[in-house]
């Protein structure tokens, strides 16, 4: 079949297209950025903004299904950048993709869109999205992921899936920047270091994908319109980030800061970029951020488990032995 995906230059993104070409589908790659790996695959790549409308119908064109894997993933930024792409990119996905008769819609959600400022333990799909977050990004998402299963009817099929913490080789994002913060000693324990989270292996990640899709043709009427968290876990946080730091030669993690302490740097930190319209940065610590390390946020598989029959192949151990 022929498959269309957004954001296939990306690191799950790249995972999800490899497992879609080794099932023998056709995949066109909609991307900002040029990635020729992607063509040495045998991909069709165009380069393009989810912000283009009608060059994002006329790339979608004569595909079997729509992968919108695409958006800005950031802690810090401007409000109308995490709009822009997150959800009004995903609206005009979606336009795009009923325009052109393409019946199958997988979504990339995240389970931040229900992560306000408590923690989250062992929690369902029927969990509420919060009535406020610290996060532009998660609020963005969550206002993408309503719209996209609002959208699911009888003749267009949509499904949400929230893969959390992905971790892997190929990962440009999250374990780069935990490696750089090490090195230079800025990485510390937020809070009393006990708290309990999911993490994902990429390719479990890109699996459950495929799944999903698989799930949308042979019964449309259970998983259509449904989200559903994606995880490993729970695993001790800090544990595992010492364990990755293992795998790299470094040191762990054991000087603590309080959470309060660094949520009121987070706070200061975030009124300064603003002050200063520095919104293209990496700031150091946000309230979201400290909110993100040192509370629980670990979630029931059990859905996924049931209606997608997906489960994780690679355990957390061997996942950990692939990093180098």
């Amino acid at each position: 079949m022929k498959v269309f995906i957004t954001g296939g230059g990306g690191f799950l993104g790249q995972h999800i297209v490899r497992k879609l070409i080794e099932k023998g589908h056709t995949v066109t790659s909609y991307s900002r950025g040029t990635y020729p790996e992607l063509e040495t695959l045998g991909v069709k790549a165009i380069q393009g903004s989810l912000e283009d409308k009608e060059h994002l119908l006329r790339a979608c064109m004569g595909h079997d299904a729509f992968f919108h894997v695409a958006s800005k993933v950031a802690m810090w930024g401007r409000v109308e950048d995490f709009t822009n792409t997150n959800v009004t990119g995903t609206k005009n996905a979606l336009e795009a993709a009923r325009k052109s008769g393409i019946k199958s819609f997988i979504y990339t959600s995240t389970p931040s869109v229900v992560f306000g400022d408590k923690s989250l333990k062992g929690v369902n799909e029927d969990t509420p999205y919060p009535p406020f977050t610290y996060s532009r990004y998660g609020s963005s998402k969550a206002l993408a992921e309503k719209i996209v299963l609002e959208n699911n009817d009888e003749s267009f099929k949509t499904i949400s899936l929230r893969p959390h913490l992905v971790f892997g080789p190929g990962d440009k994002n999250l374990i780069p920047r935990l490696i750089d913060s090490a090195k230079k000693k800025k990485l510390k324990i937020i809070g009393d270091g006990k708290n309990q989270v999911d993490v994902l292996y990429v390719e479990n990640a890109a699996d459950a994908h495929l799944m999903a899709w698989e799930a949308l043709l042979k019964k449309p009427e259970i998983v259509g319109g449904q989200a559903y968290f994606i995880g490993q876990g729970p695993v001790n946080l800090w544990g595992f980030i010492n364990k990755i730091l293992a795998r790299y030669e470094l040191a762990p993690i054991e000087k603590k800061v309080s959470f309060k302490v660094a949520f009121f740097l987070g706070g200061l930190i975030e009124r300064g970029a603003s002050l200063f319209r520095k919104f293209d940065w990496h700031p150091p610590m946000t309230r979201f951020v400290a909110l993100q390390l040192s509370k629980d946020h670990y979630f029931s598989h059990e859905l996924a488990y049931k209606d997608l029959g997906w489960k994780p192949k690679i355990s957390i151990d061997e996942a950990l032995s692939r990093l180098i």
